[in-house]
């Protein structure tokens, strides 16, 4: 079995004493897995850190095996930004949560897609903190858990929206909410389209958080939601 493919390195774990284990969100062949032989160099090793961009061939003798991974560079993202520790965190927390919530081996072109303007978005510094939001939205469409934001759950119309559904994940109005507002979650303008902000982005990922952490975790087996995007969610709030 023999394949090319080109995307993003989403995580390298050590395998052995020279090899690691390299994860990869791949355009055409999704998320996968593959052994790096020598992974831990000099050479090899700065090219293997989450975000960058990689050429790959994978080679197994049966398509079930873990298979070896032979690599080039296309972008180095992860050492254009080592020097702010906000985008960074940005950065390292999109690979952690692609590796934390995708399917293994399940080609995803259209969101892979996304994956690499968001990472791009990051590097560039443009724009990429209301990139990060919509892209956890994003996420949490592709693994099955989509907020419906588009009109009130009660009413059906699309006037005043407020609040979001922690049960349904549906929007609902003001009027709508009526005695139960103090047990929905609140609505950011953000995901409405609002003007970007930093506050705005907080309140947005407190929202996709909530079902990351109680809808999306539960169905992976309840294993916790990696610490990475709790650290973007720290730093953000530091700069409000």
């Amino acid at each position: 079995m023999e394949w090319r493919d080109e995307g993003i390195v989403l995580a390298a774990r050590p395998h052995g004493e020279t090899s690691v284990i390299l994860e990869m969100f791949t355009r055409a062949h999704g998320r996968h897995l593959g052994v790096v032989h020598g992974g831990v160099s000099r050479k090899k090793s700065p090219m293997l850190q989450p975000g960058n961009q990689l050429d790959a061939v994978w080679r197994a003798r049966l398509e079930s095996h873990m298979g070896g991974w032979t690599v080039e560079l296309k972008r180095s993202r992860a050492a254009g930004i080592l020097s702010d520790p906000l985008r960074l965190a940005a950065l390292t927390s999109a690979c952690s949560m692609a590796s934390f919530a995708l399917p293994e081996r399940e080609a995803m072109e259209d969101f892979q897609t996304r994956t690499e303007d968001l990472c791009d978005a990051i590097v560039d510094g443009k724009g990429w903190i209301t990139d990060y939001v919509y892209w956890e939205m994003a996420l949490l469409e592709v693994t099955g858990f989509r907020l419906d934001l588009s009109a009130c759950a009660v009413s059906g119309g699309a006037n005043d929206l407020a609040y979001v559904s922690p049960r349904t994940g549906r929007a609902v109005s003001r009027s709508g909410a009526g005695e139960w507002a103090s047990k929905l979650l609140k609505l950011p303008d953000i995901l409405l389209g609002g003007a970007p902000s930093i506050e705005g982005a907080v309140a947005a990922l407190e929202v996709t958080g909530f079902f990351l952490e109680n809808r999306l975790a539960p169905s992976l087996g309840n294993r916790p939601v990696p610490p990475a995007r709790q650290r973007l969610l720290a730093a953000l709030k530091s700069e409000v």
